[in-house]
């Protein structure tokens, strides 16, 4: 996103939803819930290089968490929100405010619109993550919603507008026991295609073979991209002064597709763009030059990247499914 004289800003909001039991039929109490609702909120402020994010847990119960389609779609997470403003669901209200440790308050009001058709991710919404049975998640995108609204950052708000990218994952299984972790980007080329690539990390250094990717053309129809298909190297490194995690910083993709070579380097918009959630993980803006089909191209996107931390307990990369 960014302002009318081009101030820039990233941000991210992301609602899980965990079962811990299948009934609950012997507790009455208006607090029983068998729902867990987490998430994570991140603002990035480029021009001042710095990065704001916060996680919290609630139970889905006494108002608290939940989500309902009843009269429209609502997800909330205390003060967290996502709200439908139309029956169809092509309009959204995001608001979500929080304060750092530090005592930073930051927040975001924004509208999104989605004027492209849903896209399935996988085989026909159906993404595979390795090759045993259950390993995987239903998965869509709306990956360019039109965005406009607010963002606040310590008392000062700034009106922005630029695109969003959304999506929705669920499963009732996680990755292979061989998984560390993945790496996933989400691109929006100034030439009206969008390209959403990941690759899943294994112990031995190796990608899963399920990894895979989805050109997205301007009209909405979608090539399916399997792991020989395309190419990610790092082209540098950052470590985290908070964690000591070494993270890549900068790619090289190149994306064989039908319809010609796709060729990116893609830079953050700035390094430290890690969170401290369930375990620390990068996701962060980033910025993107290149070639598709030798046509030049720019653009924006997110990368996300996690299982890098290995000291502060469970990998959160590989719950993404309930996203």
């Amino acid at each position: 996103l960014a302002t009318a004289d081009g101030r820039r800003f990233g941000y991210q909001m992301t609602i899980f939803r965990r079962a811990i039991t299948p009934t609950m039929s012997d507790r009455t109490s208006d607090w029983a819930s068998n729902q867990v609702y987490f998430g994570d909120f991140a603002v990035t402020n480029v021009v001042e290089d710095s990065f704001y994010s916060s996680n919290r847990f609630s139970r889905g119960a006494a108002g608290l968490a939940g989500a309902t389609v009843d009269p429209r779609l609502r997800v909330w997470l205390e003060n967290w929100n996502i709200t439908a403003l139309n029956d169809q669901v092509t309009a959204l209200q995001v608001q979500a405010a929080n304060q750092t440790a530090e005592g930073i308050a930051y927040a975001i009001d924004l509208s999104v619109r989605n004027e492209m058709p849903i896209v399935l991710q996988g085989d026909r919404g159906l993404s595979q993550k390795n090759a045993e049975p259950g390993n995987a998640s239903y998965y869509y995108s709306m990956p360019r919603l039109i965005t406009e609204g607010t963002i606040t950052i310590n008392g000062q708000q700034f009106s922005v507008s630029g695109e969003s990218w959304l999506d929705r994952e669920w499963s009732t299984s996680v990755l292979g026991e061989n998984a560390v972790g993945w790496d996933w980007f989400s691109l929006q080329l100034d030439n009206g295609r969008e390209l959403m690539l990941y690759y899943i990390r294994l112990k031995d250094g190796t990608a899963e073979p399920y990894s895979s990717g989805t050109l997205i053309e301007a009209d909405g129809t979608t090539i399916r991209l399997p792991l020989s298909a395309f190419k990610i190297d790092a082209l540098d490194h950052w470590t985290s002064p908070r964690t000591g995690t070494e993270y890549p910083s900068g790619w090289h993709v190149e994306v064989d597709a039908p319809t010609g070579l796709i060729v990116l380097d893609i830079q953050p918009l700035i390094r430290n763009q890690e969170l401290n959630s369930v375990t620390a993980y990068w996701e962060g803006a980033s910025k993107f030059s290149g070639t598709d089909n030798g046509i030049p191209v720019n653009g924006y996107g997110y990368v996300e990247l996690t299982g890098y931390n290995t000291t502060t307990g469970g990998d959160r990369g590989l719950s993404r499914q309930g996203e």
